[in-house]
């Protein structure tokens, strides 16, 4: 009867231990703090059940040996845990943290960042996006009833463009077992800076994901894969043929038990098949976007700006520390998304010294020296200019605009819709244009830049030029609520532009009739700088 008793206590403590582990999912991996949980909790399991079985009381608890042994293991792997963390914290690798991210600073702004179509940036947030996709799912009919888009929204760049992508998910577990056999048959994608939204059908559904309760959820699948894998945060993208992947980026630690995370492998896993590929991080293709985590590439740039003097010096007297601000946001950059932060002085001075662009793929990351304002003033500075209408910004991108570095800025109604953009000068941020498309954004933004003395007029060293002739045709049009006469002469092709403003005497003037005019070459038409009627 004992060896029974015993047998199903056992059993029991093996079946418990089964379930937390298809529960928890720690990996078996030295460097993951799951497991050592898993470990003490396993054995704190063993020691309840020893005692209730053989139904011990204090004093017996006390005198029990089994019990002694158990609590020195525990106490040891306990003190081997904090030991380990202690021994792989930046109190002690302070200059092994601070190297953990190389950073390239010898860089200048006007010469890295080019100027960079309108078509390319994207003008939403995520909060945007979802609603955007959150709409989409609303007019599916055949499918809003089963299904609801996720709230992923991976940002990724996709055939040249910044987009974000989302698989749906089951609406509920009872919708979960009536579809769970075809699986999900979209996902949706959203055009960031058209803000077209379209929903992917597929021919098979995807079988593996987040909303997923048993072995299909797409971590119990990696991990019954790659049990020895410590998986940082997932996303979903999509290769250049629109085929859905999961990308799962694997921690690397590079100082002692716990320290110095980063990346060492990535598991490919396509969400629809659940084929899974473990490669390296530098045999990654590049239609992958994400990597490294933001959040990751943030905590990295803060422990070379911090650092640099060692970890005392980051905590006491913080001299020469740099820090990222609040915030971060998306750029599409050479086909790869680069994430922007701005850095600031940890004394706190309400100004930015810089910033850094760091590249999701790849991790290589470069800092521009440029002062002034934060991503924050920035933002109130852009609200201030319409705060009878109440739209809050977003938080802003950092371009270049007629080579200044510029915070662009989304502003958002109530519902979370895009109503309005800002441009804001980073080294003057009083300067801000406001517009309702980016192109008039853009063309106020210039004209306030030449009224504040940042920008000048380029001189004009066209040589002016002079021909005579009987015209040919002659048209009329306005530009700008101006009347202009437009020439073509018998001696010559180009069309040649005469303000009615500046010479008044155009007005005279007819087909047949001879003319001597002083002009510059344009791109389009010859800009006539004086005229003479025969």
């Amino acid at each position: 009867m004992k060896k029974k008793i015993k047998a199903i206590a056992v059993i029991g403590v093996l079946i418990v231990a089964a379930v937390y582990y298809y529960i928890a999912l720690p990996a078996f991996n030295l460097h993951s703090q799951d497991m050592w949980m898993f470990i003490l909790v396993l054995l704190l399991l063993v020691a309840a059940l020893y005692v209730t079985r053989n139904r011990l009381g204090k004093d017996e608890i006390r005198k029990s040996k089994v019990l002694k042994a158990l609590t020195v293991v525990f106490g040891g792997i306990v003190i081997v845990f904090f030991v380990g963390y202690l021994l792989s914290s930046p109190i002690v690798n302070a200059k092994k943290y601070q190297k953990l991210l190389p950073v390239q600073e010898d860089v200048e702004f006007t010469e890295e960042i080019e100027e960079i179509s309108f078509d390319k940036i994207p003008l939403l947030d995520k909060d945007t996006a979802q609603i955007l996709g959150d709409r989409k799912m609303g007019s599916m009919v055949d499918m809003v009833s089963q299904f609801e888009a996720d709230t992923i929204y991976s940002q990724i760049n996709y055939k040249g463009n910044p987009v974000r992508v989302s698989p749906l998910k089951y609406a509920s577990s009872i919708k979960w077992l009536t579809n769970q056999k075809e699986g999900i048959p979209a996902y949706i994608t959203i055009n960031m800076a058209t803000q077209e939204t379209e929903l992917v059908k597929l021919k098979e559904g995807i079988k593996y994901s987040e909303s997923e309760y048993l072995n299909r959820n797409i971590y119990r699948h990696l991990r019954f894969k790659y049990p020895t894998y410590i998986f940082s945060e997932l996303s979903f993208e999509i290769d250049d043929e629109g085929v859905p992947y999961w990308i799962a980026p694997v921690k690397k630690f590079n100082i002692g038990l716990f320290g110095g995370e980063t990346v060492g492998r990535v598991v490919l896993c396509n969400a629809i098949t659940g084929e899974c590929t473990s490669m390296k991080v530098d045999e990654v293709p590049k239609w992958i976007d994400r990597v490294y985590s933001a959040d990751l590439l943030v905590k990295l740039f803060d422990y070379y700006g911090t650092l640099k003097r060692g970890f005392f010096n980051s905590v006491l007297s913080q001299k020469d520390c740099l820090e990222t601000t609040d915030g971060y946001n998306y750029l599409a950059l050479d086909d790869d998304v680069w994430m922007y932060t701005g850095v600031t002085s940890v004394n706190g001075d309400q100004s930015n010294v810089g910033f850094a662009l760091c590249n999701q793929r790849t991790m290589e990351t470069k800092y521009y020296e440029v002062e002034g304002a934060t991503e924050k003033a920035a933002m109130g500075s852009a609200e201030g200019q319409v705060q009878n209408l109440k739209y809050q910004a977003t938080f802003p991108l950092l371009l270049n605009i007629a080579d200044e570095p510029t915070y662009f800025i989304a502003l958002k109604d109530d519902a979370g819709l895009v109503k309005k953009y800002a441009m804001v000068n980073v080294q003057k941020y009083q300067v801000v244009a406001i517009g309702d498309s980016v192109v008039q954004c853009e063309e106020d933004y210039l004209d306030l830049l030449l009224k504040n003395g940042i920008k000048e007029v380029e001189k004009d060293v066209r040589e002016v030029m002079s021909i005579t002739g009987k015209v040919e045709t002659i048209a009329q049009g306005v530009v700008d609520g101006n009347s202009h006469f437009y020439l073509i002469l018998e001696e010559s092709d180009a069309i040649f532009d005469i303000s009615v403003v500046d010479f008044i005497d155009v007005i005279r003037v007819k087909e047949g009739q001879e003319i001597t005019i002083e002009y510059k070459e344009g791109p389009d038409t010859n800009i006539v700088m004086s005229l003479t009627v025969k």
